[in-house]
């Protein structure tokens, strides 16, 4: 270790170490080669998300497509970048074939590669949000029109896209986003954060009212068709006689929902809609939801919001000041 250290040392003398700015001339230099660096560094992950874009597109128009992108994938991922042998690779191809073949996990990956498309869309530097909101909308009401097939793929549909097999075999699952969801399943952030806000204001009440209605709907369909224990009863009779009447058992989890989470979501939309101009229309159905659901856990609390909502603001007054005192 001696001699690297020396010569570390003698490096640093040689140079010398001490006090001295930057002249406008070098400035310029080294914003210009920083520029240059950027530029570089842009292109290249311009390039990359350009090439996954490709691929997740070519993916999104068959099922067959999509699975056959998954298979690639996990294979460089798991595999080749892992250094594991291809025997490997063909073991776990043929445990996983039953699974692979499953027509409900090809079309959540199709699903999954639209929302990671999104993604990066929205990661882009200009992005068009309205545009993508529309998008989001338009993905997120395809998956709830397949509901009933995407019934055993909650785990695929939760995940965050960045960090799937297919965001991590292109080198993008890095890629960060500010307001948006990552899993096109997470219903609650991806209108609170994407479709709701360019609709508050009053020039958009109705488009606001629908779009609560619409979540509110897909809120219940997660609810009823992703519950825990409902998963449980469809895993342990999917076999069984009895897997259509376990289907058609509503689960305590949806229960609960039905009972406290569905008015929790009313008592929001109308919130929402008085604050962003419809006072009277909303404070009418506000006092119904507080008659129709006075045992429910959050009524004081909504009683409260409401008496403060209707009670008006009003300024304290400024004290006087005589004229013979010093303020």
């Amino acid at each position: 270790m001696r001699v690297p250290i020396l010569l570390v040392s003698a490096t640093l003398a040689f140079h010398g170490v001490h006090a001295e700015t930057l002249s406008d001339a070098d400035r310029e230099t080294l914003l210009d080669n920083l520029e240059k660096i950027r530029e570089a560094s842009n292109s290249r992950t311009d390039a990359r998300f350009r090439i996954a874009l490709t691929a997740y597109r070519n993916a999104i128009g068959s099922d067959d497509a999509a699975i056959e992108l998954y298979v690639n994938c996990m294979e460089r991922v798991n595999f080749e970048e892992l250094h594991k042998k291809a025997a490997d690779f063909r073991e776990w191809k043929s445990n996983e074939r039953e699974k692979l073949a499953d027509p409900g996990l090809r079309l959540a990956l199709r699903h999954q590669l639209r929302w990671l498309m999104l993604t990066l869309e929205a990661a882009s530097e200009k992005p068009d949000r309205i545009k993508i909101a529309s998008e989001a909308q338009e993905a997120v009401d395809s998956i709830f029109r397949d509901a009933d097939k995407l019934a055993d793929q909650q785990e695929i549909l939760s995940q965050a896209v960045t960090s799937t097999v297919f965001a991590r075999a292109y080198d993008i699952n890095q890629v960060k986003v500010e307001k948006w969801s990552l899993s096109p399943i997470d219903i609650a952030s991806i209108y609170e954060e994407i479709l709701l806000p360019p609709r508050r204001k009053p020039t958009a009440l109705a488009a606001l009212r629908a779009g609560w209605i619409k979540r509110i709907q897909q809120e219940t369909v997660k609810a009823e068709l992703w519950s825990a224990k409902r998963r449980e009863l469809r895993g342990e009779n999917r076999d069984d006689k009895r897997s259509s009447m376990a289907s058609d058992m509503q689960s305590p989890d949806y229960l609960k929902f039905l009972e406290e989470g569905l008015p929790k979501l009313q008592w929001k939309m109308e919130v929402d809609l008085y604050t962003n101009g419809d006072e009277a229309g909303a404070a009418v159905r506000m006092l119904a939801v507080l008659e129709k659901h006075l045992a429910h856990p959050s009524a004081r609390q909504w009683a409260d919001e409401f008496k403060g909502l209707l009670t008006p603001v009003v300024a304290a007054p400024i004290p006087k000041v005589d004229a013979g005192t010093t303020p």
